[in-house]
This record gives C-alpha cells, sequence and structure tokens, in this order.
C-alpha cells in the first residue's frame, strides 16, 4: 500500500502542478492584455505557491519529486528499486497529461492539443542545464524540512534568471508540450530540453560523488 501511495502522491502532485503552471498562464495571457512580462510574474507567483503547498503537504507521502530527473537522482543515490523508480517516473508523466488537459477544460479550450510555441536553441538548452543544476543542488543542500520553501523561491527566481523561463523537468516539459497556451513547447524542441536536464543531472551526480569521497 505504501507504494500505491507513493506512486498516486507523484502522479497527484505532477498533475497539479502542471494544471497550475499552464492554468495560472492561461489565466495570464487573457489578462495582461499583450504584457508578456506582467503574464510571466502572473505565471510565476502561481508556480511558486503550489510547489510550496505541494511539497508541504505530499513530501511526507512520496517525498514530493514530481520531477523525473529529481527521481532518477535519488534513486541512484538512495539505491532505490528500478521497478519503482521507473513506475513514479511514468506516474509523473501521466500526472503531467493529465494536468494539462484539466488546465485546458477548465477554460474552455480543446482537451487534447499540441504547441506551437518555439522554445530552442543552444541559450535556451544552457539555460534548462543551469536551471535543472541548480534545482538539484538546492534540494541537496537544503536544510531537513526547508526543502519547499527554498526549492519554491528557487524555481521562482529561475523563471526570471534563464532564457528558458526554468521548466527544469521532463515532466513538464511533457505537459507543456501538449497546450498551445502561454507555457507551451512545441513537440520538436522538447527533446533538446529534456537531453539539457538529464545532462544537468549526470554532472550534478558525477559532483556529489566526487564531494562525497572527500
Amino acid at each position: 500500500m505504501s507504494k500505491f501511495k507513493h506512486l498516486l502522491a507523484e502522479f497527484a502532485g505532477t498533475a497539479v502542478l502542471l494544471c497550475a503552471v499552464i492554468g495560472s498562464g492561461i489565466m495570464a495571457e487573457q489578462l495582461s492584455q499583450g504584457n508578456t512580462a506582467v503574464a510571466l510574474l502572473a505565471n510565476t507567483l502561481a508556480t511558486v505557491f503550489i510547489l510550496y503547498v505541494l511539497i508541504e503537504s505530499l513530501g511526507p507521502v512520496s517525498g514530493a519529486h514530481f520531477n523525473p530527473v529529481v527521481t532518477l537522482f535519488m534513486a541512484w543515490r538512495d539505491r532505490w528499486p528500478w521497478v519503482l523508480t521507473w513506475a513514479c517516473v511514468l506516474a509523473q508523466l501521466a500526472g503531467a497529461a493529465c494536468g494539462a488537459w484539466l488546465a485546458h477544460a477548465m477554460f474552455g479550450l480543446d482537451i487534447v492539443q499540441w504547441s506551437s510555441k518555439v522554445r530552442s536553441g543552444p541559450a535556451q538548452w544552457l539555460a534548462e542545464a543551469v536551471a535543472t543544476g541548480g534545482l538539484l543542488s538546492v534540494i541537496l543542500l537544503a536544510p531537513t524540512g526547508r526543502a519547499s520553501g527554498l526549492v519554491a523561491c528557487y524555481i521562482g527566481a529561475a523563471y526570471w534568471f534563464t532564457a528558458s523561463t526554468s521548466f527544469a523537468n521532463p515532466a513538464a516539459v511533457f505537459g507543456r508540450m501538449m497546450s498551445n497556451t502561454f507555457a507551451g513547447i512545441q513537440p520538436a524542441d522538447a527533446p533538446g530540453f529534456v537531453l539539457a536536464q538529464c545532462a544537468a543531472g549526470l554532472l550534478v551526480a558525477a559532483g556529489y560523488t566526487l564531494l562525497k569521497k572527500d
């Protein structure tokens, strides 16, 4: 039962996270009258708030990863069974898709759609590596019981200091490529983001290994 609760928490948490990211982007775009900076600020605040709530509420159940790179890193570090690890990743991806569809349903949009928003190029890929590496570093360095606030604040800041607006999460890429809205990314650009995020995860894992030996 505990494994079921773990997977359910990761599915539900990722769904709510993506629903908030995409839904707030839709609302922000509708209300900002073409002011992209205001829309991004509104999108950022909603993301920060929901991240804090989700990590605080679901952290005791599953660790509140909502992110395949985080899950794979923690599974490698803590030697999880690989069956549980990949089941968790699948739950996150399924949750991301459901979160996108729920956001569309609430705003009366086509449930199933694909993004046409271009997000590509070396600068964007570097930004995703920086965003993801920073996220993992914050998680690793956060004092016990302080991760929720620190992670939420980091992601909020990274929305603004990274060129990609800090997806930092393959599940977020998966959900957002299914939404032709403010927060979307076209499917053709998704692999570049995911590869950059995974590369950052490997670099942090290498650094963690070296520091652990000292």
